[in-house]
């Protein structure tokens, strides 16, 4: 009796210390989170500049994240369309436009009959200008970010910053609950700036940025960094596919950017260049200090997004030199930050996930040079098309409010008023715009809400489709065709150039490898949920990525 009763007690000694055990490694895991998430966002990142500019990128910046963290190769967006301010939403809510709201950058209201911005609002004022560029906040996103459950998960102890050249790429990844979002207001001043949505003066810190004058200091030359014979992995520096910049002929290096800046709207052209990567990277790292970012057990949320990449792209192309010199350069900020973080926060203390908000296309006007299939579309010719067509058709004028965005907006009480049927004519509408040319295909709102696409084209367009916000009538452009200029290169489709874009994980919790497995834009925010232990975004369908953690 003896016996059993002292194996009764050891096991019972045994259990205990095996739950004592767990408690302590539960507490430990706790207290193993990291102290800073750093969230990266490249504006206009194909996948593909990981490679082509591999050779020309030093060992501590993009090399450093591919080969000392997890590589997602075969990362796509699953919705379109593909612009900013979805790409942005996408990435930090873990879901899609047809969830978090933000259908475009710009979008026809149905309700106000007139245009929004995605990230606009007037009843906030501007902090650090008079200008109405600070009035911005979160207030049409109707999701909740993995930084805003951060938030909620420490009652509101962990600080959220966001900080980008665009208002609405610091807005949108930061979310509702953010402590600030600052963002480059640049014209004839060159500041940082932010909205009465999350403080009424800019910090101290922030004025001290503002005031070292550094965003002059990058109105300088902007000449390749390397010899500009050595960038073998772009087209020819002058050529008939690139835009430029007023006050100069040819879209040709160099830049003397502080002669340009008087045509060119003064502190604006530093956007345009590497240079406002530069600066955004100078700020992330004065950011730190300022805001004491990971310095206690308790993480911080950063989001960086480097949006001069977007509007280096939109103006010379994606085979330029300018946007080969742009990556070489960006490169080297990114090793910056990483550097900063390792001596501020500390090596093994941070988290970082790298990823851009779309891709972008080659320049139609040179894939039809060398004999690929693309063009152009004139969308006005289209609309005067259309409106004619439904006149001719029904009798009546005024049954369309709007076409934008790849979208018809029908005017519902003007349909009613005639007699006719919304249905009937979203199909009618469907028959005519599928015989213009280059269009690929077209949708009507009713088989958005009515069928559900597994697969394809008509897959990434219900994902995008906001039954609130979206339109009518849906359709889709032929590959390679855009409507933009003849010069520079632009995004918004379906097609792989626009939804292949990096997914790189770094730092504490992030196993080292890679893979090609089928990765999305949604799993993002679930895998940075998922590793600090706190709820998924509350509107999130993506789904962890636990191939890339540690356990």
């Amino acid at each position: 009796m003896r016996a059993i009763v002292s194996v009764f007690v050891i096991c019972f000694l045994l259990s205990c210390q095996s739950q004592k055990n767990i408690i302590k490694s539960n507490v430990n895991a706790i207290n193993e989170q990291p102290k800073l998430v750093i969230g990266i966002v490249v504006d206009q990142m194909r996948y593909d500049y990981l490679t082509r500019f591999y050779s020309k990128y030093g060992d501590g910046g993009f090399k450093r994240l591919m080969n000392q963290g997890f590589n997602c190769k075969n990362n796509h967006f699953n919705y379109v369309p593909t612009y900013t301010g979805p790409g942005h939403a996408s990435i930090f809510s873990g879901t899609t436009p047809k969830m978090h709201g933000i259908i475009s950058n710009n979008w026809y209201d149905k309700v106000s009959d007139s245009y929004v911005y995605c990230a606009g609002d007037t009843t906030v004022q501007s902090v650090g200008t008079t200008n109405k560029a600070g009035q911005m906040s979160p207030h049409r996103l109707k999701t909740t970010s993995f930084a805003d459950e951060n938030r909620l998960f420490t009652q509101m102890r962990g600080k959220t910053i966001g900080i980008s050249v665009k208002d609405r790429g610091a807005i949108l990844p930061a979310g509702h609950t953010a402590n600030a979002a600052y963002w480059f207001h640049g014209a004839d001043e060159g500041h940082f700036i932010s909205s009465t949505y999350y403080l009424e003066t800019l910090p101290s810190w922030v004025q001290a940025f503002n005031n070292t004058a550094k965003a002059e200091s990058y109105l300088k030359e902007w000449n390749t960094l390397y010899n500009i014979s050595t960038y073998t992995e772009s087209g020819s520096d002058l050529n008939a596919f690139e835009g430029g910049f007023k006050g100069k002929k040819t879209a040709t290096f160099p830049y003397d950017l502080k002669a340009l800046s008087q045509t060119n709207r003064g502190y604006d052209i530093i956007k345009a260049t590497p240079y406002g990567n530069s600066l955004v990277a100078d700020f992330a790292i004065a950011a730190l200090d300022g805001e004491q970012l990971g310095q206690d057990n308790i993480t911080d949320v950063l989001t960086v997004s480097f949006s001069s990449t977007d509007y280096v792209g939109h103006n010379f192309g994606v085979n330029s030199k300018e946007v080969e010199d742009t990556y070489i350069r960006l490169d080297k900020d990114i090793e910056r930050l990483l550097n900063a973080l390792d001596t501020k926060v500390g090596k093994g203390n941070y988290t970082l996930f790298l990823s851009s908000d779309h891709g972008a296309v080659e320049v139609p006007s040179y894939l039809e040079s060398v004999k690929v299939p693309a063009g152009y579309f004139d969308t006005d010719a289209f609309k005067t098309m259309l409106n004619e067509s439904v006149v001719f058709n029904y009798s009546g004028e005024n049954l369309i409010k709007n076409i934008s965005n790849n979208q018809v907006f029908l005017d519902r009480e003007a349909i009613k008023s005639y007699g006719l049927n919304l249905i009937d004519v979203q199909q009618e509408l469907v028959n005519i715009i599928i015989e213009y040319p280059k269009v690929y295909k077209a949708y009507t709102a009713t088989s958005m809400t009515s069928a559900e696409f597994s697969n394809g084209v008509e897959s990434l367009l219900q994902m995008g489709f906001n039954q609130k916000r979206s339109g009518d009538v849906l359709f889709v452009l032929d590959p390679a065709v855009i409507s933009y200029s003849k010069t520079g290169s632009t995004h918004g489709s379906a097609l792989n150039y626009d939804t292949h874009v990096p997914l790189l994980f770094f730092g504490k919790g992030i196993k080292t490898g890679s893979t090609l497995q089928h990765t999305t834009i949604p799993d993002i925010a679930p895998t940075m949920s998922a590793l600090l232990g706190i709820s998924f975004p509350n509107g999130a369908t993506g789904s962890p990525l636990e191939f890339v953690l540690e356990h």
